[in-house]
């Protein structure tokens, strides 16, 4: 909740606030002492001896790119997602997301590959927000006009699947668990565009 004062804005710990400074703390970490990536990332085979990954591996990611664009991605679909349906909802979408992704990663990639990021999470707030918004317009670096979100979000998906190292199963899962709370969201009548 921002609160007003003659004009000025008072900064307010949210969610996505919580969020976006764990995944930098982790990634500051993970840069001091490179081996938290092997004990917290998520690997296929070895989950059932490091169940905890399902959850952390969300916080981790590969480089200054990666949790770059993961963090302005969650921040503004994070922010618009809870205007529409409350902080909760939000967190519910997040976490679930990213486990269905997890899962999906788990299920079709390799055995011993390694998964950090919270690229299925925020892909299922992205779906979310295409189902329940379809007709919002934002704009997507470097296409100089607007999309409509449902295009970028699928589009996105696709093109970002097509990247080497990219754990496009997660993205998969997320985005599919994302799609169905946002039709489950706008049956509820909580659609605003």
């Amino acid at each position: 909740m921002i609160y007003r004062y003659g004009g000025y804005r008072r900064f307010s710990l949210t969610p996505i606030w919580v969020l976006i400074g764990l995944n930098l703390l982790l990634f500051i970490a993970t840069w001091v002492i490179p081996e938290l990536i092997l004990f917290l990332g998520l690997v296929p085979i070895g989950v059932l001896a490091r169940p905890w990954t399902m959850v952390t591996n969300l916080f981790l990611h590969s480089g200054i790119g990666h949790i770059l664009a993961n963090m302005i991605t969650l921040y503004f679909f994070g922010r618009y997602l809870c205007l529409l349906v409350g902080d909760k909802k939000f967190l519910i979408v997040y976490f679930i997301g990213g486990i269905l992704g997890n899962i999906v990663y788990i299920l079709l990639a390799p055995p011993l590959s390694i998964a950090v990021g919270a690229s299925g999470a925020i892909f299922a707030l992205g779906g979310t927000l295409a189902v329940m918004t379809p007709r919002l317009k934002i704009f997507v670096f470097p296409i100089p006009i607007p999309l409509p979100l449902w295009v970028a979000v699928i589009g996105g998906f696709f093109i970002i699947s097509l990247f080497p190292s990219v754990a496009w199963q997660a993205h998969l899962g997320g985005l599919a668990f994302g799609l169905i709370m946002g039709y489950f969201f706008r049956r509820r009548g909580r659609r605003l565009v």
